[in-house]
């Protein structure tokens, strides 16, 4: 038996005005989901835990089989993970996203977040801002009389301020090490655009410190100065958030007894990989957004599961999710339904010729309704589809439709009991 989890990051949606009332899911023609939802187990399932936020890190760890109240710590150190950083048990890392912030008001906490990811600025733009920024912040020796010494570049990849380390990421995503720190609980950007910043800032005085600098320094930078002229946000601030310890995650052989590969744009869902012991999934164009190489990694899938001896594909698609954040209703409609036309077709007919028996588990990890331009915390749509059987299904995979079984999974790390049957 070989299953793949197709995971559609934000795809689940709250009813829009402008769509008659309807979702995203719903309006979105997606043949190849609605086809399989005929024979499939249709239900809802609570990916993040009652009093957890909703953070991709935490649902994608449901949606594997971990239980995030047990093995969750902290979104930022998974990232880590994924990059090759060293961490100790008294470190803690931080997620630094290059955002924009409004540019109108004269204090720093009284501007407006703007944009999580800077027009979404690409990793050779950010790896200059963030090299040029921790060079002016080794000259700034104020930031706080704890500090430390600063220090030179350790390598080409480690920029450390006193014993804060930066490392340079993907886009606008980065990350920051406090050797010997102590947790502190952060806001991330993507849940408050167009809210003035002063109620989320860290207590933190060194962050808070860092950040207030970072956007003296960034915001006439000649990259950001290009990016205006190129009617492109400017990447003004860094923010920190996710903070957390050194995760330490069971390996996914030894839990599930299943050889597994991961597929992802992203840091996080690498790091999970990494911290499971699993394969990760490279595809040459696979970029996470919109135009990803939509049938590189369906091809790709097929062949890790017919010719390279893998149990299982776990497929991290993320563009609804960037969309939803960014606000754009037909662009994340179009997403689906590309995920629909371009992947599914493709491992679908790979499996059936070469006579394999499979099961497909499809659903979001989180809603993130682009009316909020970001994640929530409620139950999403799953399905799952077995070759050998036929269900009593649906005419179409909605949250509406999934819903009307009244099947609840809860909590969400139990789904994979009804997935991983033989």
């Amino acid at each position: 038996m070989k299953y793949i989890t197709l995971l559609c990051d934000g795809m689940a949606d709250i009813p829009i005005e402008k769509l008659n009332g309807k979702t995203p899911m719903e309006v979105a023609d997606k043949p190849n989901m609605d086809s399989l939802a005929k024979d499939s187990e249709i239900g809802m399932v609570r990916t993040i835990p009652v009093g957890m936020d909703a953070g991709s890190d935490v649902a994608n760890l449901s949606v594997i089989g971990y239980n995030p109240k047990k093995y969750y710590s902290g979104r930022s150190p998974l990232e880590a993970l994924s990059m090759g950083i060293a961490m100790d048990l008294d470190d803690i890392s931080f997620r630094c996203n290059l955002v924009t912030l409004s540019e109108e008001q004269d204090k720093y906490q009284d501007k407006v977040i703007l944009d999580n990811s800077a027009s979404d600025i690409s990793t050779a733009e950010a790896t200059v801002l963030i090299r040029d920024l921790v060079a002016y912040l080794s000259k700034e020796c104020s930031l706080h009389e704890d500090l430390g010494s600063v220090s030179n570049e350790l390598s080409s990849d480690i920029l450390a301020v006193g014993k804060y380390e930066f490392y340079t990421g993907l886009g606008y995503r980065h990350i920051l090490i406090e050797r010997k720190g102590d947790l502190v609980k952060l806001a991330p950007p993507h849940d408050i655009l167009q809210k003035i910043i002063k109620d989320y800032l860290p207590s933190h005085l060194i962050l808070r410190n860092m950040m207030v600098k970072s956007y003296d320094f960034l915001n006439n930078h000649p990259v950001n100065i290009a990016r205006r002229d190129r009617g492109l946000n400017p990447a003004n601030s860094i923010w920190f958030w996710g903070s957390g310890t050194k995760p330490t995650l069971p390996s996914f052989m030894d839990t599930f007894g299943l050889k597994g590969i991961i597929f992802s744009a992203t840091d996080l869902l690498k790091g999970i990989a990494r911290g499971l012991d699993m394969d990760i999934l490279t595809v040459s164009g696979a970029n996470g957004g919109l135009d990803t190489n939509y049938e590189g990694i369906a091809n790709a899938s097929v062949k890790a599961l017919v010719e390279d001896g893998y149990d299982f594909v776990y497929l991290h698609m993320e563009a609804p999710d960037e969309l939803s954040h960014q606000g754009d209703l037909k662009k994340k409609i179009l997403a689906i339904e590309y995920i629909d036309e371009r992947i599914l077709p493709i491992i679908l007919r790979g499996l059936k010729e070469a006579g394999e028996d499979f099961r497909i588990l499809i659903l979001p990890d989180h809603a993130t309704p682009i009316s909020l331009r970001t994640h929530t915390a409620d139950p999403v749509p799953y399905m799952i589809y077995d070759s050998r059987m036929k269900n009593s299904g649906c005419r179409s995979f909605t949250e509406k439709n999934a819903s009307s079984f009244e099947v609840l999974v809860e909590p969400g790390h139990k789904l994979v009991e009804r997935f991983f049957v033989d």
